[in-house]
């Protein structure tokens, strides 16, 4: 069955990074492998960003998972948010906090402050605090700990000498118990990482979100700005918030070290195997299908999806012009019976105008999905949509980082992108051509009166393959090319 995939992560928390630091899983899709291995033990790490941008919720989710993967108790003091508010908020991407609650691996607990309390008059003491740290860390045996958010607690706070300080000594108690914690703070609108300037400095991690909006199109990005003791990346990495919970991407490419599968496997397209050194497609290989509107690129991506599930195989297959009831009922047209792979669980449909998400958002979706899903087939029809979302740069690059990682699963890539009638046919408009192992190109051709489609291999490494143009026909049966040279330009 197919199952969520984990990052990479040590297989019990408190173990040495590389560079010698200690440290603890967050159990987060992404963000261990961004960390190099976790947050740093027995230390507090700081999450920063503006309203709307996760802190709340990476924080939950670092107490869940690791109740959830490690066995570690953790407990979340409030001081905005009551216990009843916290679970029913989290409930709509996934957690469900009662369970966790009633076995002890996590603790809620919600401190009302008034900001007259905290006014400088007189000395200010966080011994009050530090009982209610101490009542709610012994009562569970707590291991993890969220502080959520430090502007209530030091809203009354102008002297940012008596801030530095008593943020040093509430880390001070907190590393002294060995408690690996997340504190976070609210953002300063001029674009400073925190509201005082001075949280950043005294924390051994900091973790900055970020939610922007380009071009109408929204985005949520994280960053770790730095990591006493141990190297990290430093890009900023797309994450979403779904039903599942939250997971990141590192986007940067993952280079190509990737393997070479030597197995092939069916298009599912009669003929067309023929054509391509009679075994069809490489498995684990990028496959381009360009061409005009109307040349049959959609029905060739679903023959191919069709041949894959009658195997036994997952495929994932995402559309950003059809929905997916759409795609099943248009293809009943060629006998190509969709509905049943879906019900099977052999096919997942996705279906989303680009505009829905940002670029690096879309490449999050997919990693999320194959995560989940676990595909040996995954097709995106067509490519070109990513366009209208971003630069040519922009989608050149998203697009690279999707080839690096479908090829490091050794997961077989389809592709199609539109062809404009007034462009050169022999050109693809999203530019990514030169990096496709197996390139094909379907046009359609005016002979003796009649349109036909035609379909031509214009590359395929790593074997011999057709050089002629055939004719690409289409039956109730189903799509197959014709042998031989059927047509001529």
């Amino acid at each position: 069955m197919p199952r969520r995939a984990r990052a990479s992560t040590p297989a019990s928390t408190g173990k040495a990074a590389a560079s010698g630091l200690k440290k603890v899983p967050t159990g987060i899709t992404g963000l261990d492998e961004i960390t190099l291995g976790g947050l740093p033990f027995g230390r507090t790490t700081l999450v920063t960003g503006g309203p709307g941008c996760g802190k709340t919720l990476l924080g939950m989710e670092f107490l869940v998972q690791g109740a959830r993967q490690f066995d570690e108790p953790g407990a979340f003091i409030a001081f905005e948010e009551t216990a009843q508010e916290l679970t029913e908020n989290v409930q709509s991407v996934g957690y469900g906090l009662e369970p966790l609650l009633k076995s002890g691996k996590l603790m809620l607990d919600y401190i009302r402050i008034e900001r007259s309390e905290i006014e400088e008059t007189g000395d200010y003491d966080l011994e009050g605090l530090f009982v209610r740290l101490a009542h709610a860390i012994d009562s569970i045996g707590a291991k993890r700990l969220v502080l959520d958010t430090l502007e209530v607690l030091f809203a009354g706070l102008k002297d940012h000498g008596i801030l530095r300080a008593e943020l040093r000594r509430l880390f001070r108690w907190l590393k002294d118990r060995q408690i690996t914690a997340i504190v976070t703070a609210e953002s300063a609108p001029d674009g400073k990482l925190s509201r005082h300037g001075i949280e950043e400095y005294v924390s051994d991690c900091v973790i900055a979100l970020d939610h922007r909006i380009s071009q109408q199109i929204s985005t949520r990005r994280l960053r770790v700005v730095k990591y006493r003791g141990s190297s990290h990346g430093a890009n900023e990495y797309p994450f979403l918030i779904d039903d599942g919970g939250l997971v990141v991407f590192p986007i940067t490419s993952l280079g190509l070290d990737y393997g070479a599968p030597a197995g092939h496997i069916a298009s599912g397209v009669a003929g067309l195997d023929e054509a391509l050194d009679g075994r069809g497609f490489f498995r684990g290989s990028s496959v381009l299908i360009t061409g005009t509107a109307g040349t049959g690129k959609t029905s060739v991506a679903a023959q191919f999806a069709n041949a894959t599930c009658a195997r036994g195989q997952r495929c994932l297959y995402f559309s950003m012009e059809e929905s997916p009831d759409q795609i099943v009922r248009n293809m009943r047209s060629i006998g190509m019976n969709l509905a049943q792979w879906r019900k099977r669980g052999l096919l997942q449909l996705h279906s989303a105008r680009p505009t829905l998400h940002g670029l690096e958002a879309h490449l999050a979706t997919v990693y999320r999905a194959v995560s989940l899903f676990d595909p040996q087939v995954v097709i995106m029809d067509p490519l070109t949509g990513l366009s209208s979302v971003g630069s040519d740069r922009e989608v050149t690059a998203v697009i690279t980082r999707l080839l690096d990682f479908l090829k490091a699963q050794q997961i077989t890539a389809l592709f199609t992108t539109l062809v404009s009638m007034q462009a050169d046919p022999e050109h693809s408009d999203v530019g990514v051509s030169s990096w496709m192992d197996t390139w094909i190109l379907l046009r359609t051709l005016e002979l003796a009166g009649t349109r036909r489609r035609a379909l031509y291999v214009i590359k395929s490494r790593g074997m011999s393959h057709s050089d002629q143009i055939h004719e690409l026909k289409f039956t109730s049966r189903g799509i197959r090319i014709l042998p031989g040279s059927a047509v001529s330009p």
